[in-house]
């Protein structure tokens, strides 16, 4: 059976090919912080529901996020089916979790958790017409309508945004095979 594999598009912010999604994850936030994907994502969002145009002196700027966050969401869909293999390592106290605060313990124990039901949710293709509609509606001088909802994958986006920045903080660990249970035994 033929695999498909997602083409991580990292090529345009970083210069190299990410093909590991945990170094493309890396190559996300190389790019910019934490704070700003989140602050220009709610701006575009709002901005869909204005009658001004986004970033009206540079609306350039939504291109930009679109196929950062498009990238971002294909990472997401190939962490997704990591997390039998992976585990994300312990806490430290260094971590920020005023940033990370849509979690919720357990996703916070298990950022892989995020993932997993945001894409139980919503398919890639959904999140990316997301995008989309954020993108058209967002650059419109009129205030218009969403053909879907917009808030369910936005808030997806935002905790998939605060798992990712959690594994990076942490770090990822392989998952060695004496730890792994064998359930196929029983």
């Amino acid at each position: 059976m033929k695999k498909n594999k997602i083409f991580l598009e990292t090529g345009f912010w970083t210069g190299y090919t990410a093909g590991n999604p945990f170094k493309a994850i890396n190559a996300f936030f190389d790019f910019a912080d934490l704070d700003y994907y989140k602050h220009n994502l709610s701006e575009a969002v709002m901005y869909c529901h204005k009658a001004k145009v986004y970033r009206q002196d540079n609306p350039f700027d939504i291109f930009v996020l679109y196929t950062a966050f498009s990238f971002f969401i294909k990472v997401c869909y190939c962490l997704q089916k990591k997390n039998k293999k992976w585990k994300v390592g312990a806490s430290s106290r260094s971590e920020t979790i005023f940033h990370l605060s849509s979690l919720t313990k357990e996703e916070y124990e298990n950022p892989f958790m995020v993932f997993q039901k945001a894409f139980d949710e919503k398919t890639l293709e959904e999140f990316e017409l997301f995008l989309y509609q954020i993108m058209e509606l967002s650059l419109s001088p009129q205030a218009g309508d969403s053909y879907s909802d917009l808030t369910i994958p936005y808030i997806h986006l935002i905790k998939m945004l605060d798992a990712a920045e959690l594994m990076r903080e942490r770090g990822v660990e392989k998952i060695s095979k004496k730890n792994q249970i064998d359930c196929t035994t029983e």
